[in-house]
Parts: structure tokens; sequence; C-alpha cells
């Protein structure tokens, strides 16, 4: 049975003997882990007698030294001390001895076992009875590899993995990306190195940072492999869930990966790989999922500037996918390529200044961003929202430098048969082709547009105008707020108010009001601004030092794109309309010292949105009449059954 689909059927099919007693989400709890051991010691099966002859030799030795004569005799990453294998363990007490044959494994591979919380199941089989059967049954699987290839092993593996995402899909989404979406965004970053990957005795770095089941390393293994079959892609990653990366070091050591590659832990707060550095970098960030819990780490790291992965900027606690951005961005080498799925969110959430702002503004200024393409709702298992594929390199040919392209990719999509929770839609392999296709060709069309970086710049200039009051200082209504003001008992006294008295009815000018007062503090002013005046278009400006004092109430911005002149565009679009209007110069950019604060969006949506006109007022018509009919044919309906 060398066809990996029928060796996955075979194995599965162990479901046969857990329903009843499992849940269908549990059977990849039982068969995954069962499907490594199995392909294990099948892989150690050859040397297994020499690491039994070399324990008399390591038993005096320390942990080290023992370790590497073993790992030596096994010629593996990894070996086991155990003279027990699956076919070995026997009726009478078949839990005890798989526990102590597992137990035997070397650290890295015994881990595995441990986060997929394997003595549970091991226990619950056993109060089954249903442990000796499961055991025999995986004992015929012929996995070694002169019968099944690494390759092959890995696809047989990664269907194992689609079929328990699929029987437990209600957190599918936590910890798998769908095949079609990690296809597409692997072409899509492989893409532009297909010529060099075909080099022999090419050697790739592939990394992912939020690693899941291992889906993205897998497929760029299969991607190069299918390309170089003589290729060697070394793989890295980390993983925040025991199960998922318990699932994922099991694939990359089926895979002849070395698993210390493999990390357990939360990517933000503690990079484990902080000293390493990738050609491809594939990441799909968890969602709107907050950074408040590394708030403390994450802060720390952000004041080392440049020196750290955050430098440009934090974005807001809410959502921390642009924190993994600046991740990958920050293991880049000197010819590195990224992709990264993202939500609506980052590409315009944040206005100028702002760290999400700050962020696009980096990586667009540093010429990193090549393409975005935008996919269909419903594609992933856990929600439905507008999702993108974000496409880096440092590398971007002549062609493409300081240019980004997007890719409306929206209406290319097959309704699934079957939903798979959220998952509704998906990308057929000729759809996949075709969307990698309009990324290599590099050529706009209706859903394709190129633009330069610098367009989705702009400067935010604040807009002022003078402050104009008008007073009354006898408004009965004001003066009883004057007076029911708190501060008016420091600050009010019967003169000022005999003063107030005394004067007109109203003030267009500040200067005259103030005049017309006795000596007041400037508490006291302030004190009668806030009750007794109002803002008014006949009112003279209010001054001071002998220029216009700005009405905060009628402060306003304007964003100017980076490609226009301040002056051009304020002499353009404000001045016809706000003759009195002026540019608070005062405030420029952090950066370049110019006026106006920088700030970089990308309002995908708006360049491919297309006008759609009303229906006719005939149409709308028509539509209810047929509607008033259908209701009075329903209303008659109902008189006559109660006539009846």
């Amino acid at each position: 049975m060398t066809n990996f689909s029928s060796m996955a059927a075979f194995l599965w099919s162990v479901a046969d003997l857990l329903r009843g007693d499992f849940k269908q989400s549990q059977y990849g709890r039982v068969i995954l882990p069962f499907t490594v051991l199995r392909r294990l010691e099948c892989v150690l099966a050859p040397t297994k007698q020499a690491v039994l002859d070399k324990l008399p030799v390591v038993e005096k030795l320390d942990e080290n030294a023992a370790d590497a004569i073993l790992r030596h005799a096994s010629g593996q990453h990894f070996y086991n001390t155990s003279p027990l294998d699956l076919s070995k363990l026997g009726e009478t007490q078949p839990r005890l001895n798989l526990e102590r044959y597992i137990r035997s494994f070397s650290y890295d591979a015994r881990e595995i076992f441990e986060h997929f919380k394997f003595y549970e199941f091991i226990q619950q089989l056993d109060d089954a009875n249903l442990l000796y059967k499961v055991a025999k049954k995986f004992a015929e699987a012929d996995l070694s590899p002169s019968s099944v290839s690494n390759h092959d092993m890995g696809l047989i593996f990664e269907d194992l993995i689609r079929r328990f995402a699929e029987g437990s899909n209600e957190t599918a989404g936590e910890h798998f990306t769908p095949r079609d979406i990690v296809r597409l965004t692997t072409s899509l970053v492989f893409a532009d190195d297909d010529a060099a990957l075909t080099k022999p005795g090419l050697i790739r770095r592939i990394y992912d940072p939020t690693a899941g089941t291992g889906g993205f390393l897998s497929s760029g293994m299969e991607y190069l492999h299918g390309i170089n079959p003589s290729a060697s892609l070394r793989a890295y990653g980390q993983e925040l869930n025991p199960e998922s990366y318990a699932i994922c070091k099991a694939d990359m050591l089926i895979k002849g990966q070395d698993i210390s590659n493999i990390k357990l832990g939360n990517t933000l707060s503690d990079d484990q790989l902080w000293n390493e550095r990738f050609d491809y970098c594939l990441s799909n960030p968890p969602f709107g999922v907050d950074w408040k819990k590394i708030d403390t780490v994450i802060r720390k790291e952000h004041k080392k500037g440049y020196d750290g992965r955050f430098g440009p900027g934090l974005p807001r606690v809410s959502d921390g996918s642009l924190l993994f951005l600046l991740h990958l961005i920050s293991k880049m080498n000197d010819n590195s390529r990224i992709g990264i799925i993202l939500n609506g969110s980052p590409l315009f959430t944040g206005g100028a200044g702002s760290g999400e702002s700050e962020i696009r503004r980096f990586v667009l200024e540093q010429d990193l961003l090549d393409a975005i393409v935008a996919l269909p709702t419903d594609m992933f298992y856990n929600t439905g929202i507008a999702t993108y594929i974000w496409v880096l390199s440092n590398h971007k040919p002549k062609e493409r430098k300081g240019k980004v392209l997007l890719i409306n990719a929206t209406e290319q999509f097959a309704p699934m048969r079957k939903s798979l929770g959220s998952k509704r839609k998906e990308l057929t392999e000729a759809q996949i082709d075709e969307i990698v296709n309009q990324y290599t060709r590099y050529q706009p069309s209706a859903n394709v547009k190129l633009f330069k970086t610098s367009d989705f710049g702009y400067r935010r200039i604040t807009v002022e105008r003078p402050l104009k009051l008008a007073f009354y200082p006898r408004d009965l209504d004001r003066r009883v707020a004057l007076l029911a003001d708190k501060d008016w008992s420091k600050y009010g006294d019967l003169e000022l108010l005999a003063a107030l008295d005394a004067m007109d009815d109203k003030y267009l000018s500040r200067e005259k009001f103030k005049k017309a007062l006795p000596k007041v503090s400037a508490a006291q002013f302030k004190l009668l601004i806030k009750h007794l005046s109002e803002t008014d278009e006949n009112a003279e400006v209010c001054k001071t030092k002998g220029k216009p004092e700005p009405d905060a109430s009628l402060r306003d911005y304007e964003n100017v794109p980076l490609s226009e002149s301040v002056e051009t565009y304020f002499t353009r679009e404000v001045l016809p309309y706000i003759p009195d209007a002026w540019i608070d110069i005062e405030k420029t950019d952090p950066y370049d010292g110019q006026v106006g604060l920088v700030g970089y969006e990308i309002p995908f949506n708006r360049y491919f949105y297309q006008y759609q006109s009303p229906r006719s007022l005939e149409e709308i018509d028509r539509d209810l009449d047929e509607v008033s009919r259908e209701i009075m044919v329903l209303l008659a309906e109902v008189d006559r059954k109660s006539v009846v």
C-alpha cells in the first residue's frame, strides 16, 4: 500500500474502533500520536539493535555524552532505548508497556507525546479495552522509509491532520489554516524565486512564528519538492498551543527535519529563535487578538527603538496583528520574502501618527510591501470576515521597486458542498493559479491595480479658523448658569455682578466687552467667557498679540496626498470655501520636519469600488405593487378562514 491517500485512509479507519467510546472530535487525538509512534519505530528499526547494544556503554556517562552516542548509533535526530514496539505490547498489560516504551524515546521525540496528552488517551483506550486492538492495527501499517518516503509520509500526516480539522471544526480555526489559503500564500511567496529554486544543492530556510500544526512549513516543503526534489528546505517555527505544537513537531520529525527548530511559546513575548534569519516567512496570526497580557514585555522592547522588533510603532492593544508583521520583518535576511494573512484593520486603522500608521509608513517607505491580495469572505473555519494576504520582499526586482500591486480576488471562489464551521467557500487549483499569474504578470486590469508606495501616504494638516465671540452680559439664562457654577463662589462678587447689570445687552467684540468691565482677574474673565459668550460669525476676530486666535470648535483636518504640496492643496480645496482659514504651521512631522503629520493607509476597497446606479422609480413601483397584491391575497385568505 504505497499510495499515500490509501495509507491515510487505512490509518484513519482506526476511527471505526473508536466510534462509541470516543467523540468524533477526539479521533485525531488518538490516531495522530499513534501514526507518529509507528513512523518513528519504523524509521528506527534498522538501527534498533545498534542502539540497544550501546546501552551498557553509556550507563555511566553523563546525559549529554550518552545522548550523542545513542543518536549516532540510531543514525537519526532521535532514538529509543526500549526493546518493545507496537507489535510486542502484549494483551495482559498493554498500557504499562506502551507508556514504558514511549518514555524510552529521546527527549525531543518524547516531548511530542507529552504535549499530545497521549498518556490520558492511552488510559481511556485501556479503560475501554481498545488499546491492544488499536496498537495491533497500527502495527500492521508499513511506514518504513523504504515503503513510504519522507515526502509521502508528510502527505499522509497532512491528510490525517485535515481529517482531524474537519472532525473538530468548532475549534479548528484556532489551530488550522485552510489548505487552499496555505497553498495560495505559499505560491505567492515562492513565485518570484522559481528560477533560483531549481539550482542543484539548494538550501533554504522557512519560518512560521504562528506555526499551528505546521501547514505553512509543510506546504513550503511540498512546493519546493515539486520544483527541485534535491533541494533542502530547513523548517523553523514557534507555536503557542501545546497540542498544535505537538502536531507540528511530529510532522516535522516525520519529514526528517531537525525538530529542535520547532519551539513552544509566545512568539511576541518570548522569541526563542531571536538570533535566526530566514529566506521565507509565512504566517496566519490570530485575527483581532489583544496583547494586554504581554503589554509590559512589548513596550519594553519598543523602547529599544530599531534595536528591537517593534521600533516603528505599536498598534492598539486590541489587535496585535501588526506586531507579527514587524516580527517577521525582523527575521528577514538580505534576500527574504514574507507572506502574512491579516484582516482588514491593518490596512487603514489609525490616523497619522498612530502606531498602526507608523508601522505602515515604515513598511512602505522601506519599500518592503510587494503586493496585497484580497480574499473572499467565509474562507476560514472560525470567521467569515474579509482577509488579505500581504506579500513582502526586501529584494524586489527593478520593475517592482517603489510599487505595490493590489489584487482583488474577492470573487475568485467555489462554494463548498458542505460548510466547515464558518468556511463556506474555497479556492480551486485553477483559481489559485490565476491569482498567482495575476501577481507574476504584474499588469493592471479590472481586478489588478498598480500603485506607487507614496500613493498611500498623506500629510494631515491642521486647518484653523478664527475665534469670533459675541457676549450677552444681561441674558437671564446665562446669568443663572454663571451664578450656579461652583467657581462663582471662588471668583465672583457683588461688584462684578453690578457691573454686568450696567452693561449693554450684546457685545460683538471681546476687547470692548473686557474694557466695559471693572478690572478682573484671568480666572474671572475665563468664567465670564464660559457662560456669557457664544461664537458668532458677525463678531470681531479675537486676537492675542495681534494674531488671530483659533477656534477649537471649528478646528478641522485635511489629508493632503504626499504627491502634492500642502500650499497648493490648501489654496484649491479650502480657501475658496473658507476664506479666513489658515494652516497651523507649528504642527510638523517629527521625522521630516515639514508641515503636516505624515500618515499612511491602504483603502483597498475604495480602489476597486464600482458604482452601481440605483434602480429606476418605475421598477421600484412595480415591485411595491407586486408585494401589495401578495399582502392583499394573504389578508383575504385570513378573512375567509376567520368567517368559516
